[in-house]
């Protein structure tokens, strides 16, 4: 097998790289990862969901990771390895550390998984059907949509990818997740988002509200 090939049949050589890195404006500027769901962090509800599914998990966030230390997860920022890129560049600034720890860490890995900490209900056969996907169609990148809406920064990234990201970011100042995709062979994986779309973010309070109602009505 290629080791710069991810496959869903290596589990214990995945990583799941959860982000949390943006700076919730829409939220009022507060973490939320830490938000209360259920009567627990929502970040606790999208380990619960990714776990079973690989080896590793590792956790992207700024400043002090000790507000994290509760959950027992390595954490790396969004160290920019040399300049070029500013704080707070967006999920692909965390894609890229954490696919640099992977490299570091994990050498002989088989891929990351990428998700961020506000999607609390994400299925559990994503990284499955994610690695079946990318070498049924022999591509580089697998990717989850849902709704005829396609998520960039939940899919699964060769480790390699890491050298062309930070080349990317720091001459050309990408910042949009949906452009860097897009330079890849990609598999696409989707969902139904009916009777509730398993991609559900919560980015405005109003969503936070729909979640706990999804909660308390018995979602699994």
């Amino acid at each position: 097998m290629n080791g710069d090939k991810p496959t869903g049949r290596e589990k214990s050589r995945l990583v799941a790289l959860l982000l949390a890195g943006g700076q919730g404006r829409r939220m009022g500027g507060v973490e939320k990862s830490l938000l209360a769901l259920g009567g627990r962090p929502l970040l606790a509800h999208v380990i619960d969901r990714v776990r079973p599914q690989v080896g590793t998990l590792v956790l992207n966030a700024g400043g002090d990771t000790s507000r994290f230390a509760i959950f027992g997860l390595p954490v790396v920022g969004d160290d920019t390895g040399g300049g070029g890129i500013e704080p707070f560049a967006g999920p692909l600034a965390g894609l890229l550390s954490g696919l640099d720890w992977v490299a570091e860490r994990h050498p002989a890995a088989d891929g990351v998984v990428s998700v961020p900490t506000d999607t609390p209900f994400l299925p559990s056969d994503l990284v499955k059907r994610l690695g079946a996907a990318l070498e049924d169609a022999g591509a580089e990148v697998a990717c989850a949509a849902s709704g005829g809406r396609v998520h960039p920064v939940i899919a699964l990234w060769p480790v390699a990818a890491r050298f062309s990201l930070r080349k990317s970011m720091v001459e050309e100042g990408l910042r949009r997740a949906d452009r860097w995709l897009a330079r890849f062979r990609v598999a696409t994986v989707e969902y139904p988002s009916e009777p509730v779309d398993p991609f559900f973010n919560v980015n405005r309070p109003e969503d936070l509200a729909e979640a706990e109602r999804l909660v308390k009505s018995g979602l699994k």
